[in-house]
């Protein structure tokens, strides 16, 4: 099946053509969506009417294992079931928009923080794949940064800096800089991930910046110098010229590259407009993978 790319900004992000994924099975089609993936970094496909069981087993087809630790499960109980899909959206189990005060709500607000998905785990996340049930009727986009050109950006001063500096990601940190609380039992569930500061793509050897609101503490500095280090890449990997704002339609569905992205969700009243989207999220395996041999595979 022939598919094409239309870019949808200057250094990443593109809109594939016209495609039903529930249809996509052969290896030559997922070869070429993952092709687009290594050069866009953000793929958008309309119109995709994906039921719950559908999306999982494209995210399967398309890069294997699933990420099932996702970190609003540590608190609470996920509205769509037990499947490893989360629920990103102001709406409860009784199907009513969220009150001011939810803890869901609470916890969620952090979203809007810049963050790579699961890099508070390890295995990190790979690619997300994020499914538009329900859109508002005013604006509520997401916001992509593109980490490959932002590290291209740094001078060989600041990227020698960087080399073999490694970062504690903490899910529960994002979300206390924040205000929100934690149980000792949810913080103890809650114990992050270390990834380099520096990652580097198997298939391409195009490095990034791995960075997000998750990263706590650079293991190799003093805990002031590592975090001032940390919040001034953010403001450098935030720049304009890097970043796509995605405007939402039902029926989107987005994938993006957590090794070469970041990404945060946009304010909206959310006290009046509902919003329903889900999102799968693969584990970042590459490493395994290229020592193996068999990079091409992932």
């Amino acid at each position: 099946m022939s598919i094409t790319f239309r870019k949808l900004h200057p250094l990443f992000a593109a809109e594939v053509s016209a495609i039903d994924l529930r249809q996509v099975h052969d290896r030559d089609t997922l070869k070429a969506i993952r092709a687009g993936m290594d050069e866009h970094a953000v793929l958008v496909f309309r119109d995709q009417k994906f039921t719950i069981q559908e999306q999982l087993d494209f995210a399967q087809r398309f890069d294997g294992k699933l990420h099932t630790k996702t970190g609003v499960s540590a608190i609470l109980k996920n509205r769509l079931g037990d499947a490893p899909i989360g629920d990103i959206s102001n709406v409860g189990a009784d199907g009513k928009i969220l009150q001011a005060d939810d803890r869901k709500r609470q916890y969620s607000l952090a979203n809007r923080l810049w963050h790579t998905d699961a890099s508070f785990q390890d295995p990190a996340g790979r690619y997300s794949m994020l499914s538009a049930q329900v859109i508002p009727e005013v604006r509520s986009d997401t916001q992509f940064a593109d980490m490959r050109a932002a590290y291209d950006a740094l001078d060989d001063d600041a990227k020698a800096s960087l080399e073999g500096l490694t970062v504690h990601h903490s899910i529960a940190y994002s979300r206390q800089t924040l205000g929100f609380e934690f149980s000792q039992e949810e913080q103890d569930r809650l114990k992050g991930a270390v990834h380099g500061i520096v990652r580097t793509n198997p298939r391409t050897k195009r490095r990034s910046l791995y960075i997000a609101s998750h990263a706590n503490r650079i293991l190799q500095k003093q805990l002031a110098e590592g975090r001032l280090m940390l919040w001034e890449l953010m403001a450098h990997a935030t720049q304009r010229q890097f970043v796509y704002s995605h405007e939402w339609r039902v029926g989107d569905f987005v994938i993006w590259d957590n090794l070469a992205t970041m990404h945060r969700g946009t304010a909206f009243d959310d006290s009046k407009h509902r919003r329903e989207l889900r999102r799968v999220t693969t584990l970042d395996l590459a490493y395994e993978f290229e020592s193996l041999g068999t990079a091409e595979t992932v």
